[in-house]
């Protein structure tokens, strides 16, 4: 291969995972855990994403995801550096909690980027295939370069997959950590039913389906999402579908 093949390669865990439409079904989960943390959420109040392009934070989202693995050294740098300058402006203070949202603050980089490492993962090992504590750990270990570039800090961010899973459930289990806000209410309405673009309409109903129903608890009773027994009946045999 003389093109440049970026900072991952086709032998990495990263190529390997993102690859799978996996991405689009957990960019989608990922947006709803995005938005039910207030202080994600008052950024995106502020930049009025979601108001004026519903999907352009999703988008936003994996296309960064998309060119850090899969685009040339350059043009991963180049994504990141539009990224980090957009976030330098993203600041103020919160007008549900009256705390302070910083997009450069470590947790809050910490919570978008664990959100997607595990839905990612989350749904590769639902609809393709499980992955081993060496490979979840290897994707881990690639993923923070990504983190880097984004201006994380890589050493105050769990050792493995398993601890960031945990950190993010320790995380949403901390009282008023999650709220249903004005702009969380949005990204449910977005995800339910919002304008699709075209190319994804016919696919887009399971996979908000998908993405709702397969939050964890916290998450599910911010967006007042009830589990039943045919849900989950239809939820398991349209995954199934998927890895035939």
């Amino acid at each position: 291969m003389k093109a440049d093949p970026g900072y991952f390669g086709p032998q990495s865990m990263m190529w390997k995972v993102n690859k799978e439409i996996t991405v689009l079904f957990g960019g989608a989960r990922a947006l709803l855990m995005h938005a039910a943390h207030p202080l994600i959420a008052a950024g995106a109040r502020q930049t009025s994403f979601y108001q004026r392009d519903p999907w352009k934070r999703l988008i936003r989202t994996l296309s960064l995801q998309n060119s850090v693995t899969f685009g040339t050294k350059e043009e991963a740098d180049e994504s990141a550096n539009r990224i980090n300058k957009l976030h330098e402006v993203i600041k103020g203070k919160d007008e549900v909690t009256g705390k302070i949202y910083d997009a450069l603050d470590h947790e809050q980089l910490l919570w978008v980027h664990a959100c997607l490492q595990i839905s990612s993962i989350y749904f590769y090992e639902l609809t393709v295939k499980k992955l081993s504590e060496e490979e979840k750990n290897q994707y881990h270990i690639e993923n923070l370069k990504a983190a880097e570039m984004v201006l994380l800090n890589k050493k105050l961010v769990p050792k493995t997959h398993n601890g960031l899973k945990d950190w993010v459930v320790e995380k949403s289990k901390e009282k008023d950590y999650l709220i249903m806000t004005d702009v969380a209410e949005d990204v449910k309405d977005i995800i339910g039913g919002g304008p699709v673009p075209g190319h994804i309409k016919p696919i887009w109903p399971f996979i908000a389906f998908t993405a709702f129903n397969t939050l964890p608890p916290e998450f599910k009773k911010i967006y007042g999402i009830t589990d039943s027994k045919l849900k989950n009946f239809i939820l398991a045999f349209n995954l199934k579908l998927l890895r035939i």
